[in-house]
Protein backbone atom coordinates (compact mmCIF):
# COMPACT_ATOMS: atom_id res chain seq x y z
CA UNK A 1 0.00 0.00 0.00
CA UNK A 2 1.42 3.12 -1.09
CA UNK A 3 2.01 6.40 1.33
CA UNK A 4 1.72 10.11 1.39
CA UNK A 5 5.09 11.13 3.03
CA UNK A 6 5.98 14.61 4.60
CA UNK A 7 9.64 15.18 4.67
CA UNK A 8 9.65 18.89 6.89
CA UNK A 9 12.35 21.34 8.39
CA UNK A 10 13.38 25.00 8.52
CA UNK A 11 15.77 25.94 5.30
CA UNK A 12 18.81 24.63 4.92
CA UNK A 13 18.54 20.74 6.27
CA UNK A 14 19.04 19.42 2.62
CA UNK A 15 15.10 18.62 1.70
CA UNK A 16 16.55 19.02 -2.05
CA UNK A 17 19.18 16.71 -1.71
CA UNK A 18 16.72 14.32 -0.20
CA UNK A 19 14.58 14.44 -2.51
CA UNK A 20 17.02 14.61 -5.58
CA UNK A 21 18.42 11.19 -4.12
CA UNK A 22 15.22 9.39 -3.86
CA UNK A 23 14.12 10.19 -7.06
CA UNK A 24 17.71 8.89 -8.38
CA UNK A 25 17.26 5.72 -6.34
CA UNK A 26 13.76 5.07 -8.20
CA UNK A 27 15.57 5.81 -11.08
CA UNK A 28 18.76 3.41 -10.33
CA UNK A 29 15.92 0.53 -10.19
CA UNK A 30 14.78 1.17 -14.09
CA UNK A 31 11.47 3.02 -12.42
CA UNK A 32 9.68 6.25 -13.28
CA UNK A 33 9.62 9.19 -11.15
CA UNK A 34 7.46 12.21 -11.23
CA UNK A 35 8.98 15.47 -9.55
CA UNK A 36 7.07 18.22 -9.11
CA UNK A 37 7.82 21.76 -8.08
CA UNK A 38 5.69 25.22 -7.99
CA UNK A 39 6.60 27.41 -10.52
CA UNK A 40 6.89 30.38 -8.46
CA UNK A 41 10.00 29.47 -7.77
CA UNK A 42 11.98 30.30 -10.11
CA UNK A 43 15.36 31.09 -8.33
CA UNK A 44 17.19 27.85 -10.45
CA UNK A 45 15.15 28.20 -13.16
CA UNK A 46 11.35 27.15 -14.00
CA UNK A 47 10.98 23.29 -14.31
CA UNK A 48 14.27 23.01 -12.10
CA UNK A 49 14.56 21.24 -8.45
CA UNK A 50 18.36 22.12 -7.49
CA UNK A 51 19.88 21.07 -4.31
CA UNK A 52 22.74 23.62 -2.75
CA UNK A 53 25.52 21.00 -3.14
CA UNK A 54 24.97 21.49 -6.78
CA UNK A 55 22.76 18.56 -8.93
CA UNK A 56 19.55 18.76 -10.07
CA UNK A 57 16.72 17.41 -11.89
CA UNK A 58 14.10 18.41 -14.11
CA UNK A 59 10.36 19.11 -12.44
CA UNK A 60 6.67 19.89 -13.92
CA UNK A 61 5.84 22.64 -12.51
CA UNK A 62 2.68 23.23 -10.85
CA UNK A 63 0.71 26.31 -10.20
CA UNK A 64 -2.57 26.40 -7.33
CA UNK A 65 -4.86 25.80 -9.99
CA UNK A 66 -3.31 22.68 -11.06
CA UNK A 67 -5.61 19.19 -10.32
CA UNK A 68 -2.78 17.21 -9.19
CA UNK A 69 -4.54 14.17 -9.63
CA UNK A 70 -5.15 14.64 -12.88
CA UNK A 71 -1.96 15.15 -13.65
CA UNK A 72 -0.52 12.11 -12.21
CA UNK A 73 -3.27 10.11 -13.79
CA UNK A 74 -1.99 11.81 -17.17
CA UNK A 75 1.12 11.15 -16.76
CA UNK A 76 1.29 7.56 -15.52
CA UNK A 77 -0.94 7.14 -18.71
CA UNK A 78 1.83 7.76 -20.63
CA UNK A 79 4.77 5.83 -18.54
CA UNK A 80 4.17 3.93 -15.34
CA UNK A 81 4.81 6.11 -12.56
CA UNK A 82 6.68 4.12 -9.37
CA UNK A 83 6.73 7.59 -7.32
CA UNK A 84 5.72 10.87 -7.31
CA UNK A 85 8.28 13.46 -5.61
CA UNK A 86 7.21 17.25 -4.47
CA UNK A 87 9.89 20.43 -4.15
CA UNK A 88 8.70 22.94 -2.06
CA UNK A 89 5.62 21.13 -0.31
CA UNK A 90 4.50 24.22 1.51
CA UNK A 91 3.13 25.93 -1.41
CA UNK A 92 0.28 23.26 -2.26
CA UNK A 93 -2.99 23.99 -1.55
CA UNK A 94 -5.78 21.90 0.73
CA UNK A 95 -6.87 20.79 -2.56
CA UNK A 96 -3.70 19.80 -4.25
CA UNK A 97 -2.71 17.71 -0.49
CA UNK A 98 -6.46 16.09 -0.53
CA UNK A 99 -5.58 14.50 -4.25
CA UNK A 100 -2.22 13.47 -3.54
CA UNK A 101 -3.55 11.74 -0.82
CA UNK A 102 -5.93 10.19 -3.32
CA UNK A 103 -2.79 9.08 -5.61
CA UNK A 104 -1.68 7.36 -2.97
CA UNK A 105 -5.21 6.23 -2.27
CA UNK A 106 -6.38 5.24 -5.85
CA UNK A 107 -3.54 5.11 -8.11
CA UNK A 108 -1.08 3.26 -4.87
CA UNK A 109 1.59 5.03 -6.10
CA UNK A 110 4.04 7.01 -3.55
CA UNK A 111 3.70 10.48 -3.06
CA UNK A 112 7.01 12.33 -1.15
CA UNK A 113 6.87 15.85 -0.56
CA UNK A 114 9.48 17.96 0.76
CA UNK A 115 8.94 21.11 2.79
CA UNK A 116 9.12 23.66 5.04
CA UNK A 117 6.67 23.64 8.20
CA UNK A 118 6.38 27.03 8.91
CA UNK A 119 6.87 30.60 7.12
CA UNK A 120 9.18 33.51 8.94
CA UNK A 121 6.97 34.52 11.62
CA UNK A 122 6.67 31.36 12.98
CA UNK A 123 2.97 30.57 10.95
CA UNK A 124 2.43 27.34 9.04
CA UNK A 125 1.96 26.99 5.33
CA UNK A 126 -1.26 26.19 4.07
CA UNK A 127 0.23 23.02 2.04
CA UNK A 128 2.34 22.08 5.39
CA UNK A 129 -0.30 22.01 7.90
CA UNK A 130 -2.75 19.77 5.55
CA UNK A 131 0.62 17.64 4.96
CA UNK A 132 1.00 17.36 8.73
CA UNK A 133 -2.57 16.38 9.16
CA UNK A 134 -3.21 14.04 6.66
CA UNK A 135 0.35 12.48 5.75
CA UNK A 136 0.53 9.16 6.79
CA UNK A 137 4.15 9.27 7.49
CA UNK A 138 6.26 12.53 8.88
CA UNK A 139 9.59 12.34 9.30
CA UNK A 140 11.57 15.72 10.33
CA UNK A 141 15.01 16.61 8.70
CA UNK A 142 17.27 18.52 11.21
CA UNK A 143 18.58 21.95 10.36
CA UNK A 144 21.35 23.73 12.63
CA UNK A 145 20.69 27.11 14.42
CA UNK A 146 24.26 29.68 14.77
CA UNK A 147 24.36 28.16 18.49
CA UNK A 148 24.31 24.10 17.42
CA UNK A 149 20.89 23.63 18.85
CA UNK A 150 18.15 22.32 16.36
CA UNK A 151 16.93 24.74 13.59
CA UNK A 152 13.08 24.81 13.58
CA UNK A 153 12.33 28.20 12.57
CA UNK A 154 13.25 30.56 9.93
CA UNK A 155 13.70 34.29 9.87
CA UNK A 156 13.46 36.73 7.30
CA UNK A 157 16.39 39.69 6.60
CA UNK A 158 15.93 42.53 4.79
CA UNK A 159 18.95 43.75 2.50
CA UNK A 160 20.51 45.57 5.71
CA UNK A 161 20.40 42.86 8.27
CA UNK A 162 17.15 43.31 10.07
CA UNK A 163 14.53 40.57 10.89
CA UNK A 164 11.70 41.43 8.67
CA UNK A 165 8.47 40.76 11.16
CA UNK A 166 5.37 41.62 8.63
CA UNK A 167 4.86 41.19 5.09
CA UNK A 168 3.62 38.70 2.48
CA UNK A 169 3.66 35.03 3.81
CA UNK A 170 5.83 33.97 0.00
CA UNK A 171 8.74 35.31 -1.00
CA UNK A 172 10.84 33.38 -2.76
CA UNK A 173 14.48 33.58 -2.02
CA UNK A 174 17.74 31.49 -0.28
CA UNK A 175 20.15 32.22 2.13
CA UNK A 176 20.55 35.63 1.06
CA UNK A 177 16.86 36.59 2.59
CA UNK A 178 16.15 33.66 5.04
CA UNK A 179 18.39 32.45 8.14
CA UNK A 180 17.37 28.90 10.06
CA UNK A 181 17.07 29.38 14.10
CA UNK A 182 16.35 27.14 16.93
CA UNK A 183 13.02 28.65 18.57
CA UNK A 184 15.01 30.87 21.65
CA UNK A 185 16.90 32.31 18.89
CA UNK A 186 14.18 33.31 16.46
CA UNK A 187 12.10 34.77 19.50
CA UNK A 188 14.58 36.87 19.99
CA UNK A 189 14.85 38.54 16.45
CA UNK A 190 11.62 38.50 16.22
CA UNK A 191 10.37 39.51 19.12
CA UNK A 192 12.92 41.51 19.80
Amino acid sequence: MAKLYFYYSSMNAGKSTALLQSSYNYRERGMNTLVLAPQLDDRFGKGKVTSRIGIETDAKTFVPDDDLLALVEARNKHSQLHCVLIDEAQFLTKEQVFQLGEVTDKMNIPVLAYGLRTDFQGEPFEGSKYLLAWSDNLKELKAICDCGSKATMVVRFDEGGNAITEGSQIEIGGNDRYVSMCRKHFKEKFFG
